[in-house]
Order: structure tokens, then sequence, then C-alpha cells
């Protein structure tokens, strides 16, 4: 699955504009960046549920050249079953992970996002996978992101909730649970499963 056109028409179209409310000096382009990031937002509040000023603010808030983000998830096995946690907003299930942080590498952002979610304290191990968002069936999403995917050894903690999540398990790859999909689908959970049956894969990457 990849994103609807217009996603990625205003998705490209924000953009042009963060980039030239970035460098350009003339006071009469960046009154013509901002008129092309109100219309990006227009577009996407006209396909979505969000409010437009809300979608405003999001875009206006966006500083620097654009660039993917980067979602980092933690892949962490326990007697063959991978560690999933319930989500707050959705109800839905996924593997704990989420942004990186400024100034923190992506292996430190995946320990820290597991513990967080789930109370469990993890190594990072192994890159398995680095794939565009775009490519892999989740829903539309407003920014263009990179998810990380890593094994992580299991060091301590104990089952834990948090202020995103409200559950923490471990499924087999033949029971999982309804699942999260804006975070995790069922196709990258089931390579995630095949990496752990052949360690020897390399990482995946489109």
């Amino acid at each position: 699955m990849t994103d609807p056109k217009w996603l990625a028409w205003a998705q490209h179209m924000h953009s042009i504009a963060q980039a030239g409310l970035t460098y350009c000096r003339d006071p009469f382009d960046r009154e013509r960046y901002a008129q092309l990031n109100d219309l990006a937002a227009e577009i996407l509040a006209n396909y979505t549920a969000h409010p437009l000023n809300v979608l405003q603010d999001i875009l206006t808030g966006e500083r620097g050249y654009a660039t993917p983000k980067v979602d980092t998830r933690g892949v962490v096995f326990q007697d063959s079953k991978i560690l999933l946690v319930k989500e707050r907003s959705d109800g839905g299930w996924t593997l704990p992970g989420g942004w990186v942080d400024l100034g923190e590498t992506p292996s430190r952002a995946v320990e820290r996002e597991i513990w967080e979610e789930s109370g469990y304290e993890t190594r990072a191990v192994k890159l398995l996978a680095l794939y565009d968002r775009n490519l892999h069936g989740h829903p539309p999403f407003i920014f263009h992101t990179y998810k990380l995917y890593f094994l992580c050894e299991l060091t301590g903690g104990a089952p834990a909730m948090s202020m995103e999540t409200d559950g923490v398990d471990f499924f087999r790859e033949d029971s999982l649970p309804p699942l999260s999909i804006m975070r995790t689908t069922e196709s990258v959970l089931h390579r995630m499963f095949e990496h752990h049956r052949n360690p020897d894969l390399p990482t995946d990457y489109d």
C-alpha cells in the first residue's frame, strides 16, 4: 500500500513551503510560501477529520529543511513469543516504540521506548529492518516516516503500564491480537518472526 495522491501532494507542497520559509528572506516570497503551507493544510483537512486550524499549527510548527521523521520499534522475543503493548489511544496492540528524540541515538531511543511503554529493560543488538512507512500497509499519516526495527534482548524489568499503554504481553505468531496498524502491521510482525527463526538474515531495507 502506498499513500494516496492527495497526501503525497500535500506533503510535497508542505516541504516546499517549509524550505522556503526557512531559507527565503524576501517578505513577499515568504508570504507566498505561507499561503502554500496553508493550502497544504486545506488539502489535509478536506480529506481527513482533523480541523484546519490544528493542521495549520502542526505544519507551521515544522522548522528547517523537511526530512522524513524517524520512528523506532523494539522487537523483543521470549520463548518464541513477541512483546507487544496495548495503545490507550486506539485499543490496538503494537511493538513498543516511538519517535527518536533530538540528540538521541536510534538504539538508545528504542531501549528507552521499550522501558517507558512496557516496563522491560533491554539492549538493542541488531537492526532488523529500515522501512519506509508508506510501503508497509499503514494508514495514511501526515508526515513521511522511516521506521527502524531493532532486535532487543531482555536484561531486566517487569511488565508495567504507562500513560500511553494499558497492556503488556508476549504473543505467538499464530495468535496475534488486534493491532494498532497506525504503528504496527501484521505483515511486518510476520517478517520479524522470520528474522527470529533465521537470525543470520541481513537487515531489510526499502
